[in-house]
């Protein structure tokens, strides 16, 4: 299958470490993860609303998180997490599919959502790809997720292709 990408790429993203005020009126760090985080990450994903999960990710049992994130903290990755009082309550990751462009998949914890994290989440992480020289990034969502369609297309993701239960959209940056 050939992946559709917008012809224009997209306008410039903040790329990270930042600092914001969420919602909530709480103090949010966005910073690129590394292999330190690892622990921190475990525990978030243990944490993980199981109602919140999609498409078989975050993974449920320890275990299972432990091998999802050796692949996604690889160094062909790019991830960004999002902390508040010490602790990790978002995550986003760009992984490298076999056709040149990197799949984008976000995680906000139950109690964060809400509160504009996610978008910044993801503005950042796409901010860090353009600053990693990252031409095409896509997704898919649930065609139901409302929540996270919106989000998507706020930051500039357009449809690529529909599915039955999934939407594909994509996303240029350089």
């Amino acid at each position: 299958m050939t992946r559709r990408y917008p012809d224009e790429p997209a306008d410039a993203f903040p790329a990270p470490p930042r600092q914001l005020t969420d919602r909530e009126g709480r103090s949010i760090q966005l910073r690129r993860a590394d292999g330190t985080d690892r622990t921190a990450l475990i525990e978030m994903y243990k944490k993980f609303d199981p109602a919140d999960r999609a498409q078989g990710i975050p993974p449920a049992r320890e275990t299972a998180i432990e091998r999802w994130l050796e692949t996604i903290l690889d160094d062909d990755c790019h991830n960004v997490v999002a902390s508040h009082d010490g602790d990790l309550v978002g995550h986003a990751t760009l992984v490298p599919d076999d056709q040149e462009g990197y799949e984008l998949a976000i995680f906000v914890l139950s109690a964060y959502q809400g509160a504009g994290i996610g978008t910044e989440l993801v503005e950042t992480l796409l901010g860090l790809g353009q600053s990693e020289g990252i031409d095409r990034v896509w997704l898919t969502v649930e065609r139901w997720n409302d929540a996270a369609i919106a989000l998507y297309r706020k930051v500039g993701f357009e449809t690529s292709n529909s599915e039955r239960f999934e939407r594909e959209m994509a996303i240029r940056l350089a």
